[in-house]
């Protein structure tokens, strides 16, 4: 192929480009631009090579996390722009105000890009900072997201200073003059802000707490803290996203402390019949003699009682000038002893059974003690054996639990006062 006059065409369309200055001009900014995207893809991929290389070093693992986070290969992206900043003077035949228009844009996007690059930076970091074991006691996703939010605000205030050719002062004096407007604006913002630091700093709130806000309808373990929500994971594995000054205004239960306690309080009453309320018969005490776990109790109360019924002298023959025991006090006695003995029951914690004011349902007896797990089913499971054994051991001592009649008792008492025909 005779290449002679294919090179003596490009001779006379070079030679005519000085009469066209504007088909110079934009033939060189086309092959600045196509440099500057060249040297951007290969440097990306000299990047991530490098970086991926490195990578696989343990004590550089922590790189990984950048190149997950797309640093490295958005600061290969500042390339481009900055070669067309720094090679927009080579563009033959460009006006002044082209230059100066070119190297504004070129710097406009560079800022853009240092400011993705930044972003992707404290992501990366708060990724690294999640895995050490401060991040429980003192969550920054917060103080992450406030940065993030001020640096692109400042960055789309210089970006705009720089393409209008303007100071940034000029613009930051006009927000200042609307500073009554950006604060009602964000306010929301500046309250969960105040409202996080409050919360980290006094230590109000952590992930992995289990908290209790009946007014917003949380109940159950918090899974993330934000600058402007806390997001509650509910055991019916709904999600509750609470805003962040809330839990500054409004109060809220954390059972943080139960949990590192090791104990899960048990805190429930059995209603007596109070008509089944009576002394204790000589037959029934020797009867409960045979208790193990009430062997102690008797000895010591019976002697307690004999000699105070001895001081009294000939008046302790009537029944109301002597103290006896109840069956409903030994009861008591036998089912503090019998929590005590009680495998699953925090032993150095409050254990106690109380009995608490008469109502018209009957007389409670309150279980108050400690399981020694806090595992929800567990403890449900614990309970409910507890009070499954006090209700069937309760005739034993001649007592019986108070129950509002239903309409099968009503029916038995009808029934039965209804004579029958022979």
């Amino acid at each position: 192929m005779d290449t002679q006059p294919l090179w003596s065409q490009i001779q006379d369309l070079w030679a005519n480009l000085d009469q066209h200055p504007w088909v110079s001009a934009m033939l060189g900014l086309i092959v600045l631009v196509g440099v500057a995207l060249l040297a951007g893809h290969i440097a990306r991929i000299i990047v991530l090579r490098v970086t991926k290389m490195l990578g696989r070093q343990p004590a550089l693992h922590w790189i990984n996390d950048l190149r997950e986070h797309k640093v490295f290969h958005r600061l290969a992206q500042l390339t481009p722009s900055l070669i067309v900043q720094f090679g927009r003077n080579l563009v033959p035949d460009m006006s002044d105000n082209g230059r100066h228009f070119l190297g504004n844009l070129a710097l406009a996007i560079t800022i853009f890009v240092l400011t993705r690059v930044i972003s992707s930076l404290l992501d990366a970091l708060l990724d690294i900072y999640s895995r050490t074991n401060y991040a429980k006691t003192r969550p920054i996703k917060g103080y992450i997201q406030l940065t993030k939010m001020l640096l692109y605000v400042f960055s789309a205030i210089i970006i705009v200073a720089t393409l209008i050719d303007r100071s940034p002062m000029l613009l930051l004096s006009g927000l200042g003059a609307m500073s009554a407007v950006i604060l009602l604006v964000y306010k929301d913002t500046l309250l969960s802000f105040v409202a996080s630091v409050q919360l980290t700093s006094n230590d109000l709130l952590r992930v992995g707490d289990w908290i209790e806000m009946p007014q917003v309808g949380a109940d159950g373990d918090v899974i993330d803290i934000t600058l402007h929500t806390v997001k509650v994971q509910n055991f019916d594995k709904t999600i509750v996203s609470i805003p962040t000054w809330r839990l500054m205004s409004e109060s809220f239960k954390n059972w943080r402390g139960m949990q590192q306690s090791g104990g899960r309080r048990i805190k429930r009453s059995l209603f007596i019949d109070a008509s089944d309320v009576a002394f204790l018969t000589d037959e029934q005490e020797q009867r409960l003699e045979g208790v193990r776990l009430l062997s102690d109790y008797l000895h010591r109360k019976q002697a307690e009682l004999k000699s105070w019924n001895e001081a009294q002298g000939n008046v302790a023959a009537l029944s109301a000038n002597r103290r006896r025991m109840t069956n409903i006090g030994t009861f008591r006695a036998y089912a503090l002893a019998y929590l005590k003995s009680h495998a699953d029951i925090q032993p150095n914690m409050t254990c106690m059974v109380r009995q608490l004011q008469t109502t018209p349902q009957g007389v409670p007896l309150e279980v108050y003690c400690f399981t020694r797990t806090t595992v929800w089913d567990e403890y449900e499971r614990i309970q409910g054996d507890i009070f499954d054994y006090l209700l069937s051991v309760l005739p034993e001592f001649g007592l019986s639990v108070y129950q509002q009649p239903s309409g099968n008792d009503l029916r038995k008492g009808l029934f039965n006062r209804i004579p029958i025909e022979e």
